[in-house]
């Protein structure tokens, strides 16, 4: 049977970068590997996939995508395990939130194959970006958008696919101050926020900017109509110990399905915690921090995998959250994660997507 992925085109540069990289300081996002996947798609189908070398491309100021906002993507990690082997974590959950982002943007849909083997085809040429030092790992950065030059409202009907990725050092993981957005919203139900479009981020900018200008690291954003109910934590999904017990929002067509948040949960329940998924009201929040009933406040995302909370500024007023220790729900779920990315642990749920060591 013919598919999109029977020969994917391969075309390596002729002059590596990777010998300029200092993989003892890499900063994130800064140095993109020396190829990327490419896949366009015109007339009703994605065209023949290609790895080509990491470029500059020329768009017409006419693009629909610049326009409309036609764009969407994912954000995804592989790992050097110690025997020399790559694995892609959670390869196939990153493409299921794809195709949900795209359905929402009228978009193409990726087929399954075309983006496995496709991200496969790109780390294969690409194998020796993928760092070997503690706590880096290779960020891997798929991206959908509009190609079709027209100035007039439509859905695009041209496309390109890319796939680009960029060598990561360890993430800092100095705890985060915060502040409880009040005013400002993320998204609301019925909008676009659980699709990973680029138009949320962009929207999100502002209010960030003015977090920070007061002190805070990022916001903590609440519901659309009252302000009431905790969403996100910034770009993560947030998550709580109130009492021994993990909760974290349901989620909504106004939250973003992060794969770190669906993979604690899953891991929660195998180590025998108890989880709520539920609306969690900032009048809760408060209280519980008051009395001590909430013990650990964090982010979970790709970069950051969990990014603990120490201080939330809530109508004006700072709180402080205890410092979690080596004992914390938080920091063993993740001992726990980083152990299954790297090998070191049984992959029980099959989230690696491994390629053999050459």
């Amino acid at each position: 049977m013919n598919t999109l992925t029977d020969s994917i085109i391969v075309q390596k540069t002729k002059r590596s970068r990777i010998s300029e990289i200092d993989f003892n300081n890499l900063e994130f996002g800064k140095h993109l590997s020396d190829h990327m996947l490419l896949v366009e798609y015109d007339k009703g189908q994605w065209l023949s996939p290609s790895v080509v070398p990491y470029a500059d491309m020329t768009i017409t100021p006419a693009n629909l995508a610049l326009h409309y906002g036609q764009s969407v993507f994912e954000g995804l990690k592989a790992y050097r395990n110690k025997d020399g082997n790559i694995s892609i974590f959670r390869a196939l959950k990153h493409h299921q939130r794809l195709l949900k982002s795209l359905e929402r943007m009228c978009m193409p849909a990726i087929p399954e194959e075309l983006f496995i083997h496709g991200l496969q085809a790109l780390l294969e040429v690409d194998a020796a970006w993928v760092p070997g030092t503690k706590g880096a790992s290779l960020y891997i950065r798929p991206l959908v958008f509009a190609t079709e030059s027209r100035l007039g409202v439509k859905v695009s009907d041209q496309y390109k696919f890319l796939i680009m990725t960029s060598p990561v050092g360890p993430y800092l993981n100095k705890p985060f101050t915060i502040k409880v957005e009040d005013h400002y919203t993320r998204a609301a139900e019925g909008g676009t926020g659980y699709a990973k479009c680029s138009g949320n981020y962009g929207g999100a900018f502002y209010p960030t900017q003015v977090a920070r200008q007061q002190g805070y690291d990022q916001v903590l954003w609440t519901d659309h109509k009252e302000h009431k109910y905790i969403d996100e934590a910034g770009m993560m999904n947030v998550m709580f110990v109130f009492k021994g017990k993990l909760v974290t929002p349901r989620l909504s067509s106004a939250i973003l399905d992060g794969v770190t948040r669906d993979s604690i949960l899953v891991l929660a329940k195998d180590m025998g915690f108890p989880i709520e998924e539920r609306k969690v009201s900032v009048e809760e929040l408060e209280e519980g921090i008051v009395t001590g009933s909430l013990t650990e406040i964090f982010g979970a995302g790709t970069a950051a995998v969990v990014a603990p909370i120490a201080n939330i500024n809530i109508r004006g007023k700072d709180y402080t959250i205890p410092v979690a220790s080596e004992d914390s729900f938080q920091n063993r779920v993740k001992q726990k994660l980083q152990d299954i990315r790297l090998g070191l642990a049984p992959d029980v749920h099959e989230w690696n997507h491994v390629i053999p060591g050459k």
